[in-house]
């Protein structure tokens, strides 16, 4: 089986094992998932839909968020870790759609790079799931996944692990398979724990890298 055959037969796997392909962070304007997603970094995104609930009290919106003291945006956001690089990245980030995008998020690619904090992965994210445009988000559990089938051979760089799944996986379908990835991830793929094969959905055609084998 090829790459892409192999790629092919994930997707479809997935879609029946996870219908409903979902951002796990919560959001219902493209500023807050830009937010979010910065606070998610080393973080869970659990405890960043938790934290944001009483950040988007205080300031309700990009103006808001903009005009907040980065000291008072930082002991709201601690609970996160990193808090002072975040909060100063997020306040950053908010001035400038303030004041250079009219309050919007900019649906390019190039210009999301190009705001504060904003890594590829996060700029996929946006595009992906806000604007519905072809994404390939290398998380945690998408690159330890798709390792671990064999999508990919021993590639841990996420640009690198980026730009080969690109040749492999159909642009439509790349934002909902990296979502689907992060639920494998968490219910039987595992990282911390040792995988849960004989449940797994892919177990017939995966390579099981790294996975160590039962006696």
């Amino acid at each position: 089986m090829t790459k892409e055959e192999l790629a092919l037969e994930v997707i479809e796997r997935l879609k029946k094992e996870y219908p409903l392909a979902q951002c796990t962070l919560d959001y219902d304007q493209a500023w807050k998932l830009l937010v979010s997603v910065r606070l998610a970094a080393q973080c869970t995104d659990a405890r960043v839909n938790v934290v944001v609930e009483d950040l988007y009290a205080k300031y309700p919106d990009v103006e808001a968020l903009a005009e907040a003291p980065v000291e008072a945006i930082e002991e709201i956001v601690r609970p996160c870790g990193l808090g002072k690089s975040k909060a100063r990245d997020i306040s950053a980030c908010m001035k400038i759609l303030r004041d250079q995008y009219q309050g919007k998020v900019p649906e390019d690619f190039d210009a999301l790079l190009k705001l504060p904090g904003v890594g590829r992965k996060s700029a996929n994210l946006i595009m992906g799931d806000v604007f519905g445009k072809p994404a390939i988000v290398t998380d945690t559990h998408c690159i330890r996944l798709v390792n671990r089938i064999g999508l990919v051979d021993g590639i841990k760089e996420p640009k690198k692990v980026e730009m080969a799944l690109w040749k492999i996986i159909p642009p439509e379908e790349g934002s909902d398979f990296c979502h689907r990835l992060v639920y494998h991830g968490r219910d039987v793929c595992t990282a911390r724990t040792a995988p849960f094969c004989e449940k797994c959905c892919l177990k017939d055609i995966c390579e099981k890298n790294g996975v160590e084998k039962k006696e």
